[in-house]
């Protein structure tokens, strides 16, 4: 359906009519200049500079360390057999570093809880605050 401009040619109309257009794009203006002032945040706060001279470089990343538990409840502290008291004693040197270290606990897939809940309780003992477990993936 085509419309005609009022001749009695029977041409369609070729002219945009942009009065309509007109009247969206001052609508849209007026709604713009009334929100915009009402986005700025009112209350007032200072925020803290950021002090980069004093700030480390990079973090310092330190090996963790490693207790592996054989199934007869022997210990190994990084690959090394240790006894418990020697362990005690190791534990609470590393736990007075900074940063303090984590500890990965390797345990046999036999061995008994209670020697490794006995190394988790020596570590918090000493003062370890990242004690973790070391587990080998499930193969699909």
């Amino acid at each position: 359906m085509a419309f005609s401009n009022g001749n009695d040619s029977g041409t369609p109309m070729s002219e945009i009519n942009v009065t309509p257009l007109v009247d969206v794009m001052l609508v849209l203006l007026i709604i713009f200049m009334i929100t915009a002032p009402l986005m700025s945040h009112k209350t007032k706060v200072e925020l803290p500079e950021a002090n980069y001279l004093t700030r480390e470089e990079k973090p310092v990343s330190i090996a963790p360390i490693t207790i592996a538990v054989t199934e007869e409840g022997r210990y190994f502290f990084n690959d090394e057999p240790v006894t418990r008291e020697l362990l005690e004693s190791r534990l609470s040197v590393e736990a007075q570093k900074v940063p303090q270290p984590s500890v990965n606990i390797r345990g046999d897939k036999t061995v008994r809880y209670r020697f490794i809940n006995d190394v988790v309780n020596i570590a918090q003992a000493q003062g370890m605050r990242q004690v973790g477990f070391v587990a080998t993936r499930e193969r699909n």
